[in-house]
């Protein structure tokens, strides 16, 4: 009479599988994720300036560098995890592994990890002297908002490549792969161009917009003063028509008359988006709309590896 193999049950496995995943951290040099993750930070926010959350320009152009940096972070955190050791998930899941516990182990540690990564850019942030809205829209403080935003669009990110990493067969088509999805989230973002038509529907399926959104939103964008027009009149202070210089005539009554703040404010309202209304309830729509990509790319990733077993090699 054969004995009956015992197989651990799914809950079991996440933990085995988990610890599995804190010793390739230890000793095979995972945790280089963090120290990159504090370079890229201190790239990014030197780049930034001190003008965010005090202009217009100067909060969008900071919220898509985070934004940016999230993405980062998020891709290289899982884009090789699964791809690199598929033979040896194959013959473990033949033994008895379940799928499920498998990947669920993987949104645990990387769960772990974006919240160190996102730790790790806040207080590069504080170091720059960068200074986030002490009052938030989910609590009363603003930091954490900030810090729960950018986490769920790291952990969103992270996703996305562990379902990468499920669905290519090695490391090399992984890496291949990664640069063509991380130009899609740029690209079609709305960050660094203004989209209209298909474009513009191709920007609701990037994590990059709903990033953005949400660090605009947290900013209070809309309320904010924009420099840009004042900035380009200055420049033009020389140009004359008919004998006159009515730029600079109208850009001396300004600042004589102390209307400067005014007109920026005013210039402010022209460039207002709906995108990043100051409420509780677009932020949330940003929210759930990341959550609801998170969740899609951890099905994916199931679904694919349910199937490993028909891999040829």
């Amino acid at each position: 009479m054969s004995e009956k193999k015992h197989y651990r049950g799914r809950l079991s496995q996440i933990w085995i599988y988990f610890g599995k995943l804190v010793r390739m951290f230890i000793f095979q040099r995972d945790w280089k994720v963090l120290p990159m993750a504090a370079i890229i930070a201190g790239l990014v926010t030197f780049a930034v300036g001190t003008n965010m959350f005090k202009t217009q320009e100067g909060t969008y152009s900071g919220c898509f560098a985070l934004i940016c940096v999230c993405i980062w972070n998020g891709f290289f955190n899982s884009i090789q995890v699964i791809c690199r050791e598929r033979p040896i998930i194959k013959r473990e899941h033949r033994a008895g592994l379940h799928i499920t516990s498998y990947i669920a182990s993987h949104m645990l540690w990387q769960m772990f990890l974006c919240l160190a990564q996102t730790g790790i850019t806040l207080f590069i942030c504080n170091l720059a002297g960068i200074q986030f809205p002490e009052k938030g829209l989910l609590t009363e403080y603003g930091m954490f908002d900030f810090g729960l935003c950018m986490f769920l669009v790291t952990y969103t990110a992270d996703m996305l490549s562990l379902a990468i990493s499920a669905i290519v067969r090695n490391t090399t088509a992984a890496m291949t792969v990664m640069p063509f999805v991380l130009m899609f989230q740029l690209v079609f973002s709305g960050g660094l161009m203004p989209l209209k038509g298909a474009p513009a529907k191709l920007s609701n399926f990037t994590i990059t917009k709903w990033g953005l959104n949400t660090l605009c939103t947290l900013g209070d964008y809309n309320s904010q003063p924009q420099v840009t027009l004042w900035n380009t009149m200055w420049q033009f202070r020389s140009f004359e028509m008919g004998g006159q210089q009515p730029v600079k005539l109208y850009t001396d009554y300004v600042r004589k008359n102390g209307l400067l703040k005014d007109f920026l404010l005013e210039s402010g309202k022209y460039t207002m988006s709906a995108d990043f209304d100051y409420t509780q309830e677009n932020l949330m729509k940003c929210i759930l709309m990341l959550l609801l990509m998170a969740a899609v790319f951890v099905i994916v990733a199931t679904i694919f590896l349910e199937f490993i077993d028909r891999d040829k090699k």
